[in-house]
């Protein structure tokens, strides 16, 4: 299975080298732009809004709150906000840590998302 991964990532990698652009792979949160981008929030976080108990009991249930008023699917990286080209199945990793493999494109800060892992389960490539 990791033969698998590291074949599949090596592929990846070929592929994008010959287009100009590099797999790289980033770990932060998956978070909403309006929390992550002090939309809403001073923290660039969920936290006011959790403690007003309106947009939800957790970072996850904050997010997809703020997805559905509009908001869009990032990864926050320590003080980075990256957007996510692909938003679909996102959800799914809602407010928490996780391992994303994709194409940066540096001049909109947008990861062209490949794959997304939670980090937990992620396996890195040295």
């Amino acid at each position: 299975m990791k033969l698998c991964r590291i074949g599949f990532l090596l592929l990846l990698s070929a592929t994008f080298a010959g287009a100009g652009s590099a797999v790289h792979v980033f770990k932060g949160e998956i978070s909403d732009s309006q929390c992550a981008m002090n939309v809403h929030s001073l923290s660039r976080s969920h936290d006011e809004m959790l403690k007003k108990k309106t947009f939800g009991t957790d970072a996850a249930s904050c997010a997809r709150t703020c997805v559905r008023r509009g908001g869009v699917w990032v990864l926050r990286s320590g003080d980075n906000v990256y957007h996510l080209k692909d938003q679909t199945g996102v959800d799914e990793f809602s407010g928490q840590q996780v391992v994303v493999t994709g194409v940066l494109d540096p001049k909109t800060d947008t990861i062209d998302n490949i794959r997304i892992e939670f980090a937990t389960r992620a396996v890195v490539v040295h």
